[in-house]
């Protein structure tokens, strides 16, 4: 059986989504926790390879695997091992051929920054402590330049492996309510540290270091140089997954 699983956890603890070497992945405690209740070495497919210390609201995987455990009971059952901070939502048999990464239309990440003098203990893990006056106004017509089909250079970190930098960016709101401000993007896909780079672009146009109109001038000139900083992972969730 093809099974497709749904998580949601708090990446705080977590070297990222994808097992690696030199720390603790959801991926890594996922897999082993599933080996321990189906009695079998399990490797899971994910929908996205989330940074060190961001969070999912829902993260898809799929893997293969034969079990008496009913398929709908199988969140249950890997709840009681899974550490608290990362939680089976739902799971289902899916087509043979369903990928868990390569069959997503569109995917979906918030980003929230605290933006006041203090931080909140009760948000720091979720949220970019950012204590000077930003201009939401300014940063919502910085965004709009940045929504449809472009190349994205300018806003990908070194070390990426994508075979075309071309994204369409299909949605990107800047919301704010109270001391919080809210950035969401949806695109068909996303580059290494692509919203974060955007988060740090938008906060650089609101604090007065770039202006709306320079953020065209960053996508033509495809020079990461010019940008804002990388925003901090634990703003960052994954939100969505559309297949």
């Amino acid at each position: 059986m093809n099974l497709k699983l749904t998580l949601k956890y708090d990446g705080t603890c977590y070297h990222g989504w994808q097992r690696q070497p030199n720390g603790i992945t959801v991926q890594e405690v996922l897999e082993d926790t599933l080996e321990k209740v189906m009695k079998k070495k399990i490797v899971v497919t994910g929908c996205s390879r989330t940074d060190a210390g961001v969070h999912a609201l829902m993260h898809v995987s799929n893997f293969n695997c034969e079990t008496s455990i009913p398929v709908h009971k199988i969140p249950l059952v890997l709840n009681q091992f899974l550490p608290d901070d990362i939680r089976a939502v739902e799971c289902c048999e899916v087509p043979a051929d369903f990928n868990a990464r390569y069959h997503t239309v569109e995917k979906t990440y918030r980003y929230r920054i605290l933006n006041c003098e203090h931080n909140d203990p009760f948000l720091s893990r979720f949220v970019w402590h950012y204590p000077i006056h930003l201009d939401v106004e300014k940063m919502k017509e910085a965004a709009g330049y940045m929504v449809g089909e472009k190349d994205f250079t300018a806003f990908m970190a070194s070390g990426s492996s994508a075979k075309t930098t071309v994204r369409n960016l299909k949605r990107v709101t800047v919301e704010k309510e109270g001391n919080l401000i809210t950035i969401t993007a949806t695109a068909n896909g996303f580059l290494y540290n692509m919203v974060r780079i955007i988060v740090g672009t938008l906060v650089y146009v609101g604090n007065g270091k770039l202006s709306s109109g320079e953020v065209k001038k960053i996508l033509d000139e495809k020079d990461r140089r010019l940008g804002g900083v990388t925003a901090p992972p634990e703003g960052l969730r994954l939100e969505e997954v559309v297949y």
